[in-house]
């Protein structure tokens, strides 16, 4: 496959991009940059939420998984389903009665503004974690085949990449994001049918025959019995529930869109329409895995040696290789130019969503929460505009350093790291909200930092340890609702009984 023809290619998209991007941000200003006016029409809100969910990670990792997991990411994917309502029905409804910008707030309102600055610094903390490493994948994807090696050539194209992603959200943000997202959900969807189809037509199978195949050889698993290993269906589930709770619902960049919409009716429809979507999109991205690795074999081209993945070189050797090097090896080497140039599509559709959607959350919550824009009556619109593009651009360059560091230490199986991550750095946030939602105490502001930082570092110290107090025990994404409880259980011990009613009560009361 010509790399001249993938960069055409790849240019095209940006400018049809670019396009739509200008054309929804004309006559924007702050509040359709943070809330996009409040005007997001439902439905094209939860339809494109679907490329901002899935991303590159899951473009790449989930079907790379099939080899060794099979369909058992589909328990997390049941618990994410579980996790969807109870944003629709218990977050969304208390965002839209404060009438939030940054839903970090509430934590001021219900707290002190020390808990607010924590809570706002984790959420800053965890999506620029997320967001890198997703970019990271996708970026390593295209170097590996199609750029030279080398970090100069990485980290040139991270900032092609980046500053592509400038170009459409500096302006309109929120409002333009919606509308893009759209478009990038449909080619990224469009590259997931296309691939599989024609897969499958490779395999010379039927539908039906493809999902017999796939059961026979033991794809089609789901459900894990062994209640020891971190992929026990009970595990997985809960696990998916509150990553769901934590990573949409406790997160202003998924909120933010979600509270563009009109009402909390509308919110609503929106969420639980798309976490349906979201759950049949995902059983398809296994479906792709398993039809992946049937090729592979036809093709001998990969193995498993002693659980250990190997893909088939330039040299006709097997060497080690990570699983999600099997999509892109397939698209890339071993299917006709079209079916390349969609994958590439495809994958970059799945990355700019999660990236263009994160900067843009990340500028509201530093200009808002920790910037305090709204609340300074100094400064009047224009110099609002100036701090937000000023910060818009800083996150950018912060975005370039995280990705190249991840390249500096040459990460991998990211799916797995991506829960991993969000189970320590999410945990706080959950156990703020909950403790708040939960209860009526009120705490101590000045300690809550430190109940933050403390219940992440304990239970990595005993996720490290759990096989020396259970013999083969592990932790799976469960681990984001441990931490989450050990924090609230230590704001319940800063805490008091409340003995009057809060301006939050008064607030929620109207």
């Amino acid at each position: 496959m010509s790399p001249t023809w993938i960069v055409l290619s790849i240019s095209a998209y940006f400018i049809f991009l670019s396009i739509i991007a200008w054309y929804t941000s004309r006559n924007s200003d702050n509040d359709a940059f943070f809330r996009g006016s409040k005007a997001s029409p439902w439905y094209i809100v939860a339809y494109g939420m679907i490329g901002t969910s899935l991303s590159g990670v899951t473009f790449i990792s989930v079907p790379g998984k099939v080899g060794s997991a099979h369909f058992a990411y589909f328990q997390v994917v049941l618990g994410y389903l579980i996790g969807y309502f109870v944003v629709a029905m218990v977050l969304l409804p208390l965002y839209y009665k404060l009438n939030l910008t940054s839903i970090y707030t509430y934590l001021q309102k219900r707290f002190g503004n020390t808990t607010y600055k924590t809570g706002a610094s984790f959420f800053i903390l965890s999506r620029t974690l997320g967001a890198t490493l997703r970019l990271y994948l996708v970026i390593n994807v295209l170097q590996i085949f199609l750029l030279p090696a080398g970090l100069s050539y990485f980290t040139l194209a991270a900032l092609v990449v980046l500053i592509m992603i400038l170009i459409y959200t500096f302006k309109g943000g929120v409002k333009s994001i919606i509308w893009t997202d759209m478009l990038q959900t449909t080619f990224m969807l469009l590259a997931l049918v296309t691939c599989i189809w024609f897969v499958k037509s490779k395999l010379n199978l039927s539908f039906g025959g493809m999902f017999s195949t796939l059961h026979d050889k033991g794809y089609t698993e789901i459900f894990m019995m062994d209640w020891l290993k971190g992929n026990f269906f009970i595990k997985q589930i809960i696990g998916g529930m509150f990553i769901t709770i934590a990573m949409t619902g406790l997160d202003q960049e998924m909120m933010q869109k979600n509270i563009s919409c009109k009402n909390l009716g509308e919110a609503q429809k929106n969420m639980i329409t798309f976490s349906f979507i979201l759950l049949l999109v995902n059983l398809i991205f296994l479906v792709l895995g398993g039809v992946l690795f049937l090729y592979s074999e036809q093709l001998h081209i990969s193995q498993f040696v002693d659980g250990k993945f190997q893909l088939l070189d330039a040299t006709n050797t097997f060497v080690a290789a990570n699983t999600d090097d099997l999509f892109p090896t397939i698209a890339l080497k071993y299917l006709p130019p079209f079916i390349s140039i969609i994958f590439i599509i495809g994958l970059i559709s799945a990355l700019f969503p999660s990236a263009d959607g994160a900067l843009t959350a990340l500028t509201s919550s530093i200009c808002i929460d920790i910037l305090g824009i709204n609340d300074n009556k100094n400064l009047d619109e224009k110099q609002r505009t100036n701090t937000r593009l000023k910060v818009h651009f800083s996150m950018a360059f912060v975005f370039l350093l995280f990705v190249i560091g991840f390249k500096v230490l040459n990460q991998s199986a990211l799916i797995d790291l991506l829960l991993k991550i969000a189970g320590y750095t999410y945990g706080p946030l959950l156990g703020l909200f909950m403790f708040g939602i939960l209860t009526s105490r009120n705490i101590k502001d000045n300690f809550a930092p430190i109940i933050c930082l403390a219940a992440p570092i304990i239970c990595f110290i005993v996720d490290k340890n759990a096989d020396k107090f259970i013999k083969g025990f592990a932790f799976g994404p469960e681990m984001l609702l441990w931490n989450g409880l050990l924090t609230f259980v230590g704001l319940y011990l800063i805490s008091k009984p409340t003995t009057q009613v809060s301006a939050l009560d008064t607030e929620l009361n109207k």
